[in-house]
């Protein structure tokens, strides 16, 4: 995950650098999502038909020739999004192959908490990259910041490689479309409402949690120049670190809320909360920075707040026969929402006056926040969706 949150960390230096508009360093920074979505599915599959060690070892690999590549040859808009591609198309070969290799190592009771830290680590992860580009670049310069996080998925894919035990595959099926996009169980998934509603709610999801994550940096430098006394404490990027780990425990301790309350009502609730949270950050951001920052980790907390009662409510909802579908189709269309979060930030920036307009983050951060807001009203609509 070194490289996850690199270009994020780096996203104002190199929008400036490069002379960008905001809709294309969005762009840019939607292009990880596009390489992930593009090929999450081949890389699943995959795993069905090879050691899985195999293909984690292969987007180790992939993932750090798209940060070195990066930081070797990138110079603009083209090049960035290229090289976001593959990083992100790298990341899809170890993300949910990881999560293979380990439900097929770990049985029984322990395999669900096992299971909870493997994905929590995905927030840490995030969190680990903004503090690696936050400490290098300033130091050393961008180019090594990516150079450097370009040894985490090496480590990672030799870890797996000599650590993980062999585990035999079968390797008489054959790929076919139908195993890579399964459009017909898709079909029957969305005709589920419950389903359907999970995974659309998830969508909305993605779009806030990625966009917001994709522009904190941004946002946090922003409101430090609003700052004519005492500034922010610490750079920009290691306060983005420091944020996302705090909001790791927050889709656990949400689930448990969910528990008690029902999955339906707190889903709603922390959608609507992370939506007008979000529109009172970039209110806030000329204010105090500690009033700043505890907004900003409020809202991050709150973002994250339903994403495992989502997942665990699509799983319930989902018909056992179709529920490796279900889970496909709920990873595609998330992370198209991963996808379009950055690029919808950065368009309704520069539609609404530009990076250097307070009015204009109010905008962006509603934005990305509507599908959440309109949580509540779809909610009331169709009951049986949630």
């Amino acid at each position: 995950m070194a490289g996850f949150s690199t270009y994020a960390a780096l996203l104002p230096e190199l929008r400036d650098l490069w002379g960008l508009s905001n809709s294309q360093a969005g762009v840019v920074g939607g292009s990880f999502f596009a390489g992930y979505i593009a090929t999450v599915s081949f890389w699943t599959a995959l795993t069905d038909r090879l050691d899985a060690r195999r293909v984690y070892l292969a987007g180790g690999l992939l993932t750090a020739a798209g940060s070195a590549g990066f930081g070797l040859a990138a110079s603009g808009f083209l090049s960035a999004v290229f090289f976001q591609c593959v990083i992100g198309a790298g990341i899809a070969a170890t993300y949910m192959p990881g999560l293979r290799l380990l439900s097929d190592r770990i049985s029984g009771p322990g395999q669900s908490r096992y299971i909870a830290f493997y994905t929590s680590f995905f927030g840490i992860g995030t969190a680990l990259s903004y503090a690696i580009a936050g400490v290098i670049a300033p130091a050393l310069g961008w180019q090594a910041a990516f150079f450097a996080c370009a040894a985490g998925p090496v480590i990672a894919g030799l870890l797996v490689w000599f650590f993980i035990d062999k585990k035999s595959v079968s390797t008489t099926k054959a790929f076919s479309l139908g195993a890579l996009f399964p459009v017909a169980a898709w079909r029957k998934v969305l005709a589920n409402r419950a389903a359907a509603g999970y995974t659309f709610g998830y969508f909305a999801h993605c779009l806030e949690l990625f966009g917001s994550r994709a522009w904190m940096v941004a946002f946090l430098v922003f409101s430090s120049g609003l700052h004519a006394g005492q500034s922010f404490p610490w750079a920009a990027a290691t306060m983005a670190a420091v944020v996302n780990l705090l909001a790791v425990p927050a889709s656990i301790v949400g689930n448990e809320i969910a528990l008690r309350i029902g999955r339906r009502r707190w889903i709603l609730i922390a959608m609507a909360g992370s939506g007008l949270t979000g529109m009172l950050v970039a209110l806030a951001a000329p204010w105090h920075w500690a009033l700043v920052l505890a907004l900003i980790t409020l809202y991050s907390m709150l973002v994250m707040a339903e994403s495992a009662t989502l997942t665990a409510g699509l799983v319930a909802a989902a018909p056992g026969e179709l529920r490796g579908a279900a889970m496909g189709l709920y990873s595609l269309i998330g992370f198209g929402g991963g996808l379009l979060g950055p690029v919808l930030f950065g368009a309704a920036l520069d539609v609404a006056g530009g990076a250097g307009t307070p009015a204009a983050w109010i905008v962006a951060y509603a934005a990305i926040g509507a599908g959440c807001l309109a949580a509540p009203l779809v909610g009331r609509m169709n009951k049986t969706s949630l």
